[in-house]
C-alpha cells in the first residue's frame, strides 16, 4: 500500500508535542542573555549602550525598571530593535536540548517507494525533520503522482545514484556527495538509477 512520502513522517513529527503556554518575560534575564550571547562583559555592554555599569547591573538583576530612554540605549547598544528586547527566545533553544541517533537506531517507516529511517525521533516540537531514506523506486510510475508538502527540503546523496524529478525543472542525476535544496511544495520524486538501492539524507523544515 502506497503512502504519500514524506507527508506521513511530517505528520508524525508534528503530532509529538503541542504548543506551550507563553511565560512572562524576565526583562533583566533577557538583557543578560543577549549580552552573554555576544560574549560581552557587563562593563563593555554598558559602554556600548551609553549606560553606567551599575545601571545595567541593576536592570539585569531586576532591581531597576528601565525608562524608555534606557531601553532605547540598550537596544542600540545590542544592535537590535526595542521589540526584540521583549521577545523571549524559543524555550527549546534555551534548554540546549540534544539527541543522538546511532546508525540503524532510527524509527523505521517503510513505503512502496522508500524505506525511511526517522532521525532525532526523541525530540518533540522540532523545526526540522531529518531522515535517512533507502530509495527503492526505479520509475516515476511507482509513485501516486507528485510528492508535495509544506516547507523547504534539503537532499544529500549518501550512496548510489539517484534521479531527482521536480515539477518545474528538468530531471537531475545525482551521485554520492551531490545535494539539492528546493521548495517542498513543488512536486518532487526521487528514484534510484544505480544497480543497488541508493541511500539519501533528507532534511525537511517543519516551521
Amino acid at each position: 500500500m502506497k503512502s504519500r512520502d514524506p507527508k506521513s513522517l511530517i505528520t508524525i513529527a508534528r503530532a509529538n508535542g503541542g504548543e506551550d503556554e507563553a511565560e512572562p518575560l524576565d526583562l533583566g534575564a533577557r538583557v543578560r542573555e543577549l549580552r552573554k550571547a555576544r560574549d560581552w562583559t557587563l562593563e563593555y555592554a554598558a559602554n556600548q549602550a551609553g549606560l553606567a555599569r551599575s545601571t545595567l547591573s541593576k536592570i539585569e538583576n531586576g532591581q531597576m525598571s528601565p525608562t524608555y530612554e534606557a531601553l532605547k540605549k540598550l537596544a542600540e547598544g545590542l544592535q537590535i530593535s526595542i521589540p526584540q528586547l521583549f521577545t523571549p527566545p524559543e524555550r527549546d533553544q534555551v534548554n540546549g536540548r540534544m539527541t543522538v541517533t546511532k546508525f540503524g537506531d532510527g524509527a523505521a517507516h517503510a513505503t512502496a517507494t522508500y524505506e525511511h529511517e526517522l532521525l532525532a525521533d526523541g525530540l518533540t516540537r522540532k523545526q526540522m525533520l531529518p531522515y535517512r531514506a533507502r530509495v527503492r523506486a526505479r520509475s516515476l510510475d511507482e509513485f501516486d503522482g507528485w510528492v508535495r508538502h509544506d516547507g523547504e527540503e534539503f537532499l544529500y546523496v549518501l550512496t548510489g545514484v539517484v534521479k531527482l524529478y521536480t515539477e518545474f525543472y528538468e530531471p537531475v542525476e545525482m551521485r554520492r556527495g551531490d545535494s539539492a535544496y528546493y521548495d517542498a511544495a513543488m512536486g518532487h520524486n526521487v528514484v534510484s538509477i544505480s544497480p543497488e538501492d541508493a541511500t539519501i539524507l533528507w532534511v525537511t523544515s517543519l516551521a
